[in-house]
């Protein structure tokens, strides 16, 4: 009987691993189009919403992030709080990072009344961290971006299945600037505070897989966060 469950349990894994494997969907199509690509589009169906705003200690900026939420599944991401009212939250914010499944930020300096949109183009923002450090080090403030920019898979939607790349901004969410390549995928990230630099990490599909794997070329760059361009610099690690 043991023998045959865990056959039955083995045929289950092999049957879970397949399935997932087919639904899973790759990073980049090079597939060309059968006609003229068109740009993603906002969905209709989404209402788009914003948290209350984050004050990030030591700046005399507001941060509102928005995101969308289906207005059928919204009971789904709902609370009730103390007082029985139902709130919906779409980021999360710990000690200088905000996280979540963001459409874009706006920005509100202390004593204005108006509003600043961090950008006009479509994109899925993961996280935002501010460089605290390096402000009380330098007085200048910068947030960090980790998003998706493009529709990479060519779905017609940006999301999570898209490249992750890197931007930067000021606190103002002025000098939005990609520090990323195109098409190269965003491992991971860091400050070096005692050299004012980032370093970052990415992989580039050079089999043309689609996918991002070991077959893959690594790349590895840094920046100086104290210069006005922001133009990173690929420096050779492994070979």
């Amino acid at each position: 009987m043991k023998v045959v469950l865990n056959i039955g349990l083995m045929f289950v894994f092999v049957f879970l691993s397949c399935n997932k494997k087919e639904t899973e969907k790759p990073k980049v199509s090079y597939e060309a189009p059968s006609k003229v690509a068109e740009k993603p589009k906002a969905d209709t169906t989404k209402v788009e919403i914003a948290d209350l705003p984050i004050h990030l200690q030591g700046t005399r900026y507001l941060l509102f992030p928005i995101g969308e939420v289906n207005p059928s599944e919204r009971s789904k991401t709902s609370y009730e709080s103390a007082t029985g009212r139902l709130s919906s939250k779409i980021s999360n914010y710990s000690e200088n990072e905000i996280t979540g499944y963001l459409r874009n930020l706006k920005f509100q300096a202390f004593q204005s009344d108006s509003l600043h949109v961090l950008t006009n183009q479509p994109v899925l923002i993961q996280s935002v961290t501010y460089l605290k450090t390096l402000a009380d080090k330098t007085k200048q403030q910068t947030l960090v971006y980790l998003l998706a920019d493009a529709d990479t898979n060519k779905d017609n939607n940006i999301d999570v299945n898209d490249i992750q790349t890197l931007y930067l901004s000021d606190i103002s969410g002025s000098h939005f600037t990609k520090i990323s390549a195109d098409f190269q995928e965003v491992i991971d990230w860091n400050v070096i505070d005692a050299q004012n630099r980032l370093y970052f990490r990415t992989i580039d599909d050079t089999n043309k897989d689609g996918a991002f794997g070991k077959d893959d070329r690594t790349h590895y760059f840094f920046l100086d966060l104290t210069s006005k361009d922001w133009k990173p610099q690929e420096f050779e690690l492994t070979r």
